[in-house]
């Protein structure tokens, strides 16, 4: 039984390897992600993953972990905090916050931090989930 307060976590480390195969899945060939020389005139100064590769870690929490399989993402906010850089371990941890009365939805707050415990992004996931 999902109750407020449980907690799940996954930790990755993004590598080049990452962050060009989430370029050919999704289109997204900004160079700030693939191109060492355009990246450094940026202010980040080194190239840097794709947000939504680090929020993906908290997708595969929720349809895997907490809620578990057969989850269904409802919504989610993300705040982008601080840059992921190559190589960064970035750990990704829901926490339930609050549960429907009536239905099977459950509100997680996500955060993801890198290896040095610097949030680089927060929100919030409202999902459904099997019972």
């Amino acid at each position: 039984m999902i109750k407020i307060g449980d907690t799940a976590s996954l930790s990755k480390k993004f590598t080049d390897e990452d962050v060009r195969a989430f370029a050919q899945i999704s289109g997204d060939h900004n160079p700030v992600h693939l191109d060492d020389a355009f990246a450094a005139t940026t202010p980040f100064k080194k190239r840097i993953a794709h947000g939504m590769l680090t929020a993906g870690l908290i997708s595969a929490i929720l349809g895997t972990e907490l809620p578990g399989e057969g989850s269904i993402y409802l919504g989610q906010t993300l705040n982008f905090k601080a840059p992921v850089y190559l190589n960064d371990e970035i750990t990704a941890t829901v926490t339930v916050i609050k549960l429907h009365e009536r239905k099977p939805i459950v509100t997680l707050a996500t955060v993801c931090a890198n290896q040095a415990g610097v949030v680089v992004l927060e929100g919030e996931a409202t999902v459904m989930f099997s019972t």
